[in-house]
Formats: C-alpha cells, structure tokens, sequence
C-alpha cells in the first residue's frame, strides 16, 4: 500500500487547512492521521473505517477536525479548523486492515508526513 498525502502549510491561529492522503495498492478498510510535534511521540489524530464509515477523533481535536473519505478516489481527508499553535506538528496518514485503532503500531502502512505550522 503506498499513501500520499498533501496539504500541509502555515496558518495562523484560528485558520483551515484540508489535508489529503491517496491510497493506492492493496486495499485497506482503515484509515488514519497521526501527528509528531518537534521533541513529541507520534500521535493518534483521528481515523476512519471505509466500509461502516465509523470514525473516531482524539479528544483534543474533537469538535474542530474531520476526518473524511471518498471511497471512490481511495482518499481520506482531514478538515481541520480552528487550528491552534499546539496543532503545529508532521502530520502522517496509516492504514491497517481492519478496526479503528489508536496505536500507532497497530497500523501497518505509512506515508510521508506533511508539515502543518500555526502561527500565533
């Protein structure tokens, strides 16, 4: 499974930003971001279960981001709003097989990880 993901920028506080991950490969039934701030542990942002649409969110970003995805395009999306400096971080798409998880090693595939900065 290769994952792509895009969108990443600087915004300043209380901004939007939609990020992007196209899958392609070997199909996987979850999807997920995790975020690692500068000196941090990778962390689990919010994912999404293709087939039931069930998703789960971290609680400190609930209520301001959405995850998303376009079955069709193998895309999941991350609609961010109401950013926050300690939103800064390198944000990663995984996927696993089966079942939202929150551990970063339950996920089997990576991609790339795309720099969102909020500027105060």
């Amino acid at each position: 499974v290769q994952l792509q993901a895009s969108g990443g920028g600087l915004v300043q506080t209380g901004g939007s930003l939609r990020l992007s991950c196209a899958a392609s490969g070997r199909t996987t039934y979850v999807m997920g971001w995790f975020r690692q701030a500068p000196g941090k542990e990778r962390a689990f942002v919010a994912a999404i279960n293709w087939s039931g649409g069930v998703t789960d969110c971290a609680d400190s970003v609930k209520g301001r981001f959405t995850i998303s995805g376009d079955n069709g395009k193998n895309t999941v999306y991350l609609q961010m709003n109401s950013l926050k400096p300690e939103d800064t971080a390198v944000y990663y798409c995984a996927a696993r097989g089966f079942g939202v998880m929150r551990s970063r090693s339950d996920y089997n595939y990576w991609g790339q990880g795309t720099l969102v900065t909020v500027s105060s």
